[in-house]
Formats: C-alpha cells, structure tokens, sequence
C-alpha cells in the first residue's frame, strides 16, 4: 500500500449531491428548487399534523359523540381457567397474588386485578386481588380456596 492506492473505508463516503442555495453559478441557486411563493418555499415551514391543505380536516368533519368518564377504574381481567392453567403447568403451587400474575405475564406492574369466572377450578388456591366476580369468588371457596381482597 502506498499513496497512489489509498481508498476512503466503504461507506464512509457518501455523495451529497449538489449543493443548495448557494449562489447561481452552482445551478441550484435562486428558488433553490423549492419552486416559486407559498408556503413550503418558505423557511420554518413544517406542516401542521393531521393538515389537509386547507380543506376541512378530517378530525373536524367527523362526529363527535358519546362520554368518557375521567373517573373510570380499569381493571385486568383473568379469568379461573387461565388460573388452572397456571396449576397444570406448574407455575403456582398454593398462592397466586400480584407478584406471580406480574412474574408469569399476565398483568403489568401498574394495573388492577380483577379474578373473573370463566372456567372452572379443581386446586385448592389461597387467590389475593383487587376485584372479584361473584361467581369467581364462589368457585374459589368451592374448590376449598381463600380469597382475599386486596
């Protein structure tokens, strides 16, 4: 390897094109390309979000109805058959409370959880929540479980 052979590292050269804006003599000077008046030929223009050149926007010509309660508690539903799963795959032995739900996926660190009847349960569960459905409840203690409330 000498001077006459030296090369740039692949990719670290890239071609830029011309330049803009920079004067007549470059061929790309006067509108620099951005065409003539209006608003995009101008510096500091961004498009507004959502922007449909002047036409009513969609967000403004479609209906709004309805009602949301900004005081609503969401909850994280699992139902029993998803808690027997659990038992069958040996993942919980006798006890399922927020931290086992959090470990095995099944809810997320800040949610409520809320234990709701679907399925059936045979093991004996001691189950620690924050909501209950009657009947959940019901086939907790009919399996010889405990619930306890959060």
């Amino acid at each position: 390897m000498d001077l006459s052979n030296l090369k740039p590292a692949e990719g670290s050269i890239k071609n830029q094109g011309k330049r803009i804006g920079r004067g007549q003599g470059s061929g790309k000077g006067g509108t620099a390309t951005r065409g003539h008046k209006g608003a995009k030929s101008r510096s500091g223009y961004s498009k507004k979000l959502g922007f449909e050149g002047g036409q009513m926007p969609l967000q403004r010509r479609v209906p709004k109805f309805g009602f949301t309660n900004i005081n609503r508690v969401e909850f994280q539903g699992i139902n029993l058959d998803t808690l027997q799963q659990l038992v069958d795959e040996k993942k919980i032995e006798d006890t399922v409370d927020f931290a086992t739900l959090f470990t095995n996926g099944l809810v997320g660190k800040n949610d409520l959880v809320k234990i709701l009847g679907r399925g059936e349960l045979k093991s004996k569960l001691k189950v620690t929540a924050h909501k209950f459905t009657a009947s959940a409840k019901a086939a907790i203690e009919a399996a010889g479980g405990e619930v306890v409330t959060l």
